[in-house]
């Protein structure tokens, strides 16, 4: 147990023992908020004083080792700290540090609840993700990484976070283990945190969709994305009482050639739905560089303008809104069943397994 090694008189109080680890790490300028001088903050650090040096520019008010969310926060306000032509810009709140840093890699992902991605605790590296346009070098524990386009945040608790599938880019970026990046990528649709797609866009414009380590993943990542979202739909299906379908069939004109196979299809009501689960690996449209065409995304027009010719509704749904709103897309199917009556009698079409 850390001792309580008392502090100069000529410091204020402060709460160096509280379970809240913000009060155990703080900045230089969040000491100077507090009343504690720079000199006053050197003679704390000495060897053997009460106080350490955690990173430049960030004390760890306490003697012993650092922990896991110790070493988070101390690597968010050294990567926070303001640019030195705004240092003599008006302080902000004393507990304000962060500016537009945010953690990412595998650190965001042991925030997220990733088993692959290990305990908080155990970390010995944390990516912190900045602007372009920052001047800051990694050091110790921490490995800066710029970018030009800065995600939205997400929080988590206290500490922001990069999106899943920006942190998920960013860990496979950091590591060659083909086995590792697997577990994380399938991990994160197996366990709901994103969609394949948005996954293999992040991917695709973080230019790491040739490396070896993750050729093989991707293709797990799909296969685990596409069974996620059929679960998803037999539940909604279920669940909200819509006649029961036939499951994963191919469509065929008699005698003629092949429809296209679809995940679900009432032939009494010649309705059928699709998964959207397209994930392109090139020619991506992305925020960072021009949109071009989708193949997959021509393939299914053409079909499905060819079965809707033949009198087959077409439903498509995305797996995210499955699994965020499964009424509302039950009630996309159902009215589709139910405008069946109003239309007039499909062609027949043989329905064969898939």
């Amino acid at each position: 147990m850390t001792q309580n090694t008392p502090l100069s008189p000529r410091l204020p109080r402060l709460p160096l023992h509280s379970g809240d680890v913000t009060l155990r790490v703080l900045s230089a300028a969040q000491l100077r908020a507090r009343g504690v001088s720079a000199a006053q903050t050197s003679a704390q650090c000495l060897p053997g004083g009460p106080w350490q040096h955690l990173l430049p520019g960030v004390c760890l008010l306490h003697p012993g080792p650092p922990t896991g969310r110790e070493r988070l926060l101390g690597a968010l306000l050294y990567a926070g700290r303001p640019p030195a032509s705004a240092r003599r810009a008006p302080a902000g709140p004393p507990d304000a540090g962060f500016g537009e840093a945010m953690v990412t890699g595998v650190a965001a992902l042991a925030l997220y609840g990733f088993a692959a991605a290990g305990d908080v605790e155990a970390l010995h590296r944390i990516d912190v993700l900045v602007p372009r346009t920052r001047r800051l070098r990694s050091t110790r524990f921490v490995e800066v990484l710029r970018t030009a386009s800065m995600p939205s945040p997400v929080r988590v608790g206290e500490v922001p976070v990069a999106p899943v599938e920006r942190a998920l880019a960013d860990a496979v970026a950091g590591t060659a283990d083909a086995a590792a990046v697997r577990r994380l990528l399938t991990e994160a649709v197996r366990d709901g945190h994103c969609e394949p797609a948005a996954v293999v866009r992040e991917l695709s414009e973080a230019k790491l969709l040739g490396r070896p380590a993750v050729v093989g993943a991707v293709d797990a990542l799909l296969a685990e994305g596409r069974a996620a979202a059929e679960a998803r739909l037999y539940a909604m299906v279920r669940e909200h009482g819509l006649p029961e379908p036939l499951w994963n069939v191919e469509l065929r004109l008699p005698g003629g050639p092949c429809l296209g196979g679809v995940d679900a299809y009432w032939p009494d009501h010649a309705v059928a739905v699709e998964l959207d689960v397209r994930a392109p690996r090139y020619g991506v449209p992305g925020r960072r560089g021009r949109a071009e065409e989708d193949p997959q995304w021509s393939a299914y027009t053409a079909r499905r303008e060819r079965l809707e010719r033949l009198g087959v509704t077409v439903v498509r749904l995305a797996p995210g809104k499955l699994r965020e709103a499964p009424d509302q897309q039950a009630t996309v199917v159902r009215t589709a069943l139910m405008a069946a009556a109003d239309r007039e009698p499909a062609a027949y079409v043989m329905v064969l397994p898939r």
